[in-house]
């Protein structure tokens, strides 16, 4: 139940497999982290089944709020990309709950949070990445290839400017899933670590038990603050992703 090292909880275990050597030592299993990003799935869609409001003519506060959130979720990205640009909401929608639901779920102590996994923040930021360039080629075509070349630049520094605005475009595919990863890492680390110090504190006896009390309150407004980390950099990821997806549109 208790984990041995604070790292221990972003080990990808298999819960399930299956082999055969009939198909050239095939294996599948199923692992920890396909079982949370199921747990996920459906916590979103029962969220939103459960704020559904079709049938009734005055909202529950759970309709209200999920509102709430489409409507701030909207007027980002009117703000971001373009006031006529709503064909962008629900990828940024679905992003937003997504990551949300995903980093909030992993502060649940002992849980394994599938944020804190650089396979899934890296494959999100490269498919990002992958979406608004292609989105921004088939747009503008050749004119495209002209973002890498500054304006006014002399012709002999050219090679040495493309080559820099290309690692610098190119590193946008990493940062966002980066960005991602570290932060979440960290404050579940952070977690980890305080919450078997204060198991063993609690334990111990009656005397340690009312000595730990008082940093227990502490751990839990660092628990709140992870809790506010989780929804920013929900909010800083598809923030970024918006302004990429507007840079890809107007080519700057």
């Amino acid at each position: 139940m208790f984990i041995h090292s604070p790292l221990d909880q972003f080990e990808v275990v298999s819960l399930l497999g299956f082999s055969s050597a009939l198909i050239g030592n095939f294996h599948i299993s199923f692992t920890n982290f396909g079982l949370y990003s199921l747990i996920i799935l459906f916590i979103v869609i029962g969220f939103h089944i459960l704020s559904n409001n079709e049938n009734s003519l005055i909202p529950s506060k759970w309709s209200i709020f999920f509102e709430s959130i489409y409507v701030t979720v909207l007027s980002m990205v009117k703000n971001q990309i373009g006031s006529n640009q709503e064909i962008y909401l629900p990828l940024i929608y679905s992003l937003f709950f997504f990551i949300l639901i995903s980093n909030l779920v992993g502060n649940i102590t002992y849980s394994f949070t599938i944020t804190t996994s650089v396979i899934l923040t890296l494959g999100l930021s490269v498919i990002v990445f992958l979406g608004f360039t292609i989105l921004s080629i088939s747009i503008h075509k050749f004119n495209f290839f002209s973002t890498f070349i500054p304006e006014g630049c002399p012709l002999p520094l050219v090679p040495l400017l493309v080559l820099i605005e290309l690692a610098s475009y190119c590193s946008r595919a990493i940062s966002l899933g980066v960005r991602l990863f570290s932060n979440m890492t960290a404050g579940h680390v952070l977690l980890a670590i305080l919450s078997n110090f204060f198991f063993k504190g609690f334990s111990s006896g009656l005397v340690f038990f009312f000595i730990t009390l008082f940093p227990f309150l502490l751990f839990l407004a660092i628990l709140m603050l992870e809790v506010s980390v989780s929804v920013i950099q929900a909010y800083v990821f598809i923030l970024l992703t918006c302004s990429y997806i507007k840079g890809a549109i107007y080519l700057h």
